[in-house]
């Protein structure tokens, strides 16, 4: 039985994400674990700071709905419900770490690609979720295959 009852997988969506379901499924097949998926989608508008005079909206939902498909296909390999299946706009460590507070999560488990030096310090979500976070969090080693 795990110690830990409610388990938020944090999934950036790309094929790498396997890696992370797959250590998931391994650690929390009983059943005993709520688990639920997040995808921290960054509006256009962060990217671009307002510098292209042009209405993204469509842009940004057809994205939207892209994340959601990814999403609730990797949470089938779980049978994680649809309402556990998050797609949020926003800063992905501060999303991650609000819902960490509001749904009661206990472990929030991240794929980390080991980066070091510079690549560390500017562009590892995995460490400013492990910073800011109010639970615990495993961060999962991606590797190359």
């Amino acid at each position: 039985m795990s110690t830990y009852k409610h388990v938020l997988v944090g999934l950036d969506l790309s094929t790498e994400s396997q890696q992370v379901i797959d250590r998931v499924k391994l650690l929390f097949n009983r059943g005993d674990t709520k688990i639920s998926l997040c995808h921290i989608l960054e509006p256009l508008a962060f990217t671009y700071g307002g510098d292209i005079p042009v209405d993204l909206s469509d842009v940004q939902n057809q994205l939207q709905q892209q994340a959601t498909d990814r999403l609730a296909s990797l949470a089938q390999q779980l049978d994680i419900p649809e309402q556990d299946q998050h797609i949020v706009l926003g800063h992905p460590a501060q999303e991650m770490h609000n819902m960490a507070k509001s749904e009661n999560i206990d472990l929030i488990v991240v794929g980390s690609h080991g980066r070091h030096g510079l690549a560390l310090i500017f562009g590892s979500t995995s460490n400013s979720v492990l910073h800011g976070a109010s639970c615990d969090v495993l961060a999962v080693r991606i590797t190359d295959k």
